[in-house]
């Protein structure tokens, strides 16, 4: 398609100019000098005979490869040459590249990356050649539909396990509720419509009032151990249709059933709608989280019109047979939800978070103490996982942000360190029982921050904490003795202040290193997520 713009005659200077310029013309007629006039210029007339033709139309990538254009631009063709403009997308938004090129009467757009449109009458092209690129023009348009322009690499994973997730649970949620329907008597003339919508009335609203309460005590969480939160809520939530399935074979339970299930499928939904865009931002890698939001809503209904296809299709396939039929949500309930659980579990590895909490500072801490090296957030990621309270090794002189816990027995090194602590501190570091032993094995380390304590303080008490552990550990058998001992003997309060001192210096050192590194590889180095507990400070008061 073309479109001539073409200037009317008495229109403006500078709008004739553009819309009128010939660069043949332009080349050709060598410019004379002229003698300064006041009078006004008339182009329209002198120009009116040619006019600027834009196409929009792409030429076809066989008919202006490299060799062609090349020669188009020789002294054989002076009228027709390339600018030296690329064009990437376009209004259709298709990402496709395209040349300026000028053929000696319009300005054409030439691809030059294989992606030009496609026309179903263009009757230049062969068959094969017509099914390729009819081939990328689907690609590009279900990419787009779907997927958002700039993301990080690990996004399309991420959606191939979220097709497999969401397809699943929609399966199983169109079963599920069938048999809630057989359960309260939809269909049958002996049933009670009032008694019904009682029912299901009632399990709603209790769902909502627990989905408030779980919100409410566990908001910290969603940031702090958002994947752990989010797949222990997705085992919820699978469990929660799996109850439902049990409906119709305990009609009499239905409220009570109903309910439970409807309590998990609210705490899920919570979790679901908490984390979402914290998963969006990791992958938004130019602030496009607004567009990240859409295209994964498109996804999520795409994916669940997949799984309630599958579902009918399901119940259409075995609808002569009424004993299979009932049985059917029974057999695919274990194989659904397994397939549901990896989806999931498999798409969170591919969610790397940007964000700092106590456990990825800590990581990211010790890698760079014991090898001068700074992870980036994918690295951290897969370290992480989905981060099991069971899956945890027991590790020594483990570290706690948080307050001096008054049921554990304090060390004389905590009080040590208490006595000698400066209004200037905004953090001391102590160590802390964990059973009330007194081996090191017992012993952990405790970060305490004071109320105003800046995120720079929060990092380097963390480096300091960790350069403490490090000491501690490098001869185990020694410190196993000063820990036992440190009750009785001033050379280890001694030690230990020393120790405190040196770690502070190597922390100082570090800590601005330490930041820019982090930062250059995308830690959002800003703020710190912590627990509620790990947001507990104290307070300095000076006697």
């Amino acid at each position: 398609m073309k479109v001539a713009a073409h200037a009317p005659s008495n229109s403006q200077i500078f709008p004739t100019w553009a819309l009128k310029y010939d660069p043949i013309k332009t080349l050709k007629k060598p410019i004379k000098p002229k003698k300064p006039s006041l009078k006004p210029l008339a182009l329209s007339n002198s120009l009116s005979t040619t006019s600027f033709k834009l196409s929009h139309g792409y030429q076809h990538e066989e008919k202006f490869n490299t060799t062609h254009t090349h020669h188009l631009a020789d002294d054989e063709n002076p009228d027709k040459f390339k600018l030296p403009v690329a064009i990437r997308g376009g209004d259709a938004g298709n990402g496709a590249v395209s040349r300026c090129f000028w053929d000696g009467e319009e300005l054409k757009f030439v691809a030059v990356d294989g992606s030009d449109d496609f026309s179903m009458w263009d009757s230049s092209l062969s068959f094969e050649d017509g099914v390729r690129k009819f081939g990328r023009f689907c690609t590009a348009a279900v990419r787009n539909f779907f997927l958002p322009r700039k993301v990080s690499g690990n996004y399309l994973e991420y959606v191939k396990w979220k097709f497999l997730h969401r397809v699943s649970s929609s399966a199983l949620q169109v079963l599920a509720t069938q048999a809630m329907f057989r359960a309260i008597g939809i269909g049958y003339s002996r049933a009670l419509p009032s008694a019904a919508a009682l029912n299901w009335v009632l399990k709603d609203g209790l769902g909502r009032l627990s989905r408030c309460i779980y919100t409410a005590t566990l908001a910290s969480a969603f940031d702090t151990n958002l994947k752990r939160v989010r797949f222990s809520t997705s085992v919820l939530f699978s469990l929660s249709i799996g109850v439902e399935l049990l409906t119709p074979v305990f009609p009499k339970y239905f409220l009570l059933l109903a309910t439970i299930a409807n309590i998990a499928k609210q705490i899920s939904l919570a979790c679901y709608l908490a984390t979402g865009s914290a998963v969006h931002r990791s992958f938004a890698i130019s602030d496009n989280i607004g567009e990240v939001s859409a295209k994964a809503q498109i996804q999520t209904v795409c994916f669940d019109n997949v799984g309630l296809l599958l579902a009918a299709t399901l119940n259409i396939l075995f609808r002569n047979n009424q004993r299979l039929l009932a049985a059917l949500p029974f057999i695919v309930y274990p194989i659904f939800s397994a397939f549901d659980l990896y989806g999931i579990y498999q798409g969170l590895k591919h969610v790397h978070l940007q964000t700092l909490t106590k456990d990825r500072l800590e990581s990211v801490i010790n890698i760079w103490i014991h090898r001068q090296y700074i992870p980036s957030p994918a690295e951290v990621s897969t370290k992480e996982g989905i981060n099991f309270m069971w899956s945890r090794g027991r590790e020594l002189l483990p570290i706690r942000i948080g307050c001096l816990n008054p049921e554990r027995k304090v060390p004389k090194l905590s009080l040590t360190t208490l006595r000698y602590l400066k209004d200037e501190d905004f953090y001391f570091i102590c160590m802390e029982s964990i059973n009330n032993r007194s081996g090191i094995k017992d012993h952990g380390i405790l970060l305490s921050l004071r109320e105003g304590a800046a995120t720079s303080d929060v990092i380097m008490g963390l480096l300091q904490a960790c350069y403490i552990r490090k000491r501690l550990l490098h001869d185990i058998n020694n410190q196993e003795n000063c820990v036992e001992d440190c009750d009785s003997s001033n050379s280890v309060i001694s030690e230990w202040l020393l120790l405190i001192n040196e770690s502070k210096r190597f922390a100082q050192a570090d800590l601005d290193l330490l930041i820019d590194n982090m930062s250059g590889l995308g830690w959002a180095c800003k703020n710190i997520l912590l627990s509620t507990k790990e947001q507990a400070r104290y307070c300095f008061v000076a006697d």
